[in-house]
């Protein structure tokens, strides 16, 4: 059977468990099937119940009890996640100024962080021509400041690239930002107040839990599968409590999973944040790199009232360096452009201009085409090492586009283990417990695909796996499965 069959059947399965739990066939407190039980006896594949039931257990409808089996949880007993604080900020931020520091140590080979080194995909030449002619024509424009909401041109061509993603900006709504960070730092501080509650998918970009703290937010972990997206179920029953102040969320291209939301679960998300007025801050810094001919609109696209913040970036699609981002703030676009004024007052009008240039060229999407393409190849190219050299029971997803996926290891691997034994010989990766506000994910770690792809790096990657293989006493050599099936022979013996 298909891989494409294989994740369509496990869903079937879940939903057909879901209307059981929801009509009272399958009453609270009462014991699943096993799941070789439930295989045998509806024709199916272990794989494919265990994927079933960890849907539901997202989905917050059951409950694993060890030794003991699948439970149905009762509605008052339903997983809602808690508010935390997470692990202690100064300890997140220590390893990450370690992998920054062996970022910027030229004999470290660095496998995890998102930052191109792949400085031949990028149109440098190009861009330094339109700037050396921009500084010959208006000399002025290294004297003086772009202001919010930022340069009128590059706001205009903005408002016409979002179109490729469904949205109808106006570029009067847009603020020009210092990269698409600064961009979620604004919305954040435009939408709550210290002790509010926002909400994570779970795993995430591992800096926004510090930004969180620094902002005296407190972070909820919300379920995420790496196929379908945030549970949503769960994000309904925190919407109706009351329990979520904002939400942040990379429903296209996410980082580290790479998963792109299906069309409907979008819909169905901005309708969620519309019905309860609750700010979606939408993350789409990847939204344009994503493979394939046509691209997934923003969740923005159907955003009914304005409660939809979106940010993003040309750090990762065209000028990693340039630093240059923005928010179409939706009914919070006013009070975004008097924050920026009072937090860095303006960006380089040179930069910015440069960029509108190069819009209006109409070389972007040529470039972009290039890059998906160029992107795409090294994402197979690094899962095909990987499945030569790391051990028996690793899973990988399947990202949609970009150029970082996540890895999950056999549970006996422990990647913050693996990252400082790996440090020592100049190898840095980021362990799965940065991507996590509970500090989860200790066997997994993000591998990102933005680096050459030369001797050094698929060394790096051989060395990882070797390493990995003789921590968890497994062979090399894994099984080709996403990663919601893939620990179904640990999980059901």
């Amino acid at each position: 059977m298909s891989l494409v069959m294989n994740e369509i059947r496990y869903l079937q399965v879940a939903d057909n468990l879901a209307q059981a739990i929801k009509n009272g066939s399958l009453l609270a407190g009462s014991r699943l099937p096993s799941v070789r039980g439930y295989a045998q006896s509806h024709q199916v594949s272990i794989n494919t119940v265990v994927a079933a039931y960890r849907t539901l257990e997202d989905r917050g409808l059951i409950e694993a009890r060890p030794q003991s089996g699948f439970y149905v949880c009762s509605p008052s007993t339903a997983v809602v996640p808690t508010a935390t604080v997470g692990k202690p900020v100064d300890e997140v931020l220590d390893l990450i100024d370690t992998v920054f520091a062996a970022q910027q140590n030229p004999h470290f080979t660095n496998i995890s962080l998102a930052c191109p080194q792949t400085g031949d995909f990028y149109p440098s030449a190009k861009l330094g021509r339109i700037m050396a002619s921009l500084l010959r024509r208006e000399p002025q424009l290294i004297s003086q400041y772009s202001l919010p909401p930022g340069s009128r041109r590059l706001r205009q061509q903005i408002a016409r690239r979002a179109m490729t993603l469904g949205m109808l900006a106006d570029p009067a709504d847009i603020t020009i930002t210092h990269g698409c960070m600064e961009a979620l730092q604004l919305a954040l501080r435009v939408t709550t107040k210290p002790g509010d509650c926002v909400g994570l998918e779970s795993p995430t970009y591992f800096y926004l839990m510090p930004l969180l703290a620094s902002l005296g937010l407190k972070a909820v972990e919300i379920p995420t599968d790496p196929q379908q997206g945030i549970s949503l179920d769960v994000l309904e029953l925190l919407l109706e409590e009351g329990r979520l102040n904002a939400l942040i969320a990379m429903p296209t291209v996410q980082n580290p999973l790479g998963y792109t939301m299906p069309l409907a679960a979008k819909k169905r998300l901005a309708q969620l944040m519309n019905d309860h007025q609750v700010p979606l801050i939408e993350d789409g810094l990847y939204a344009e790199i994503q493979f394939g001919s046509t691209l997934s609109p923003a969740v923005k696209a159907f955003d009914r009232d304005g409660w939809v913040l979106f940010c993003s970036s040309f750090t990762k699609t065209l000028a990693p360096d340039f630093r240059i981002g923005w928010i179409d703030g939706g009914r919070f676009a006013e009070a975004l452009h008097k924050l920026k004024a009072v937090s860095s007052m303006a960006e380089p009008m040179l930069l910015s201009e440069t960029l509108a240039l190069f819009l209006e060229s109409g070389g972007y999407d040529h470039h972009l085409r290039s890059l998906r393409r160029r992107y795409a190849q090294q994402v197979q190219q690094a899962q095909q090492l990987i499945t030569r050299n790391f051990p028996r029971g690793t899973t990988v997803t399947q990202p949609a586009g970009g150029f970082v996926f996540w890895v999950e290891f056999p549970d006996s691997v422990d990647t913050v283990a693996l990252f400082h034994q790996l440090l020592q010989e100049q190898i840095c990766l980021t362990p799965g417990t940065l991507y996590s506000p509970s500090g989860r994910y200790r066997h997994a770690f993000r591998l990102s695909c933005c680096y050459p792809f030369n001797s050094r790096y698929t060394g790096a990657l051989e060395r990882l796996g070797a390493v990995a293989c003789e921590m968890s006493g497994l062979p090399a050599g894994m099984q080709w499965w996403p990663v919601q099936e893939a620990a179904a022979e640990r999980d059901a013996s």
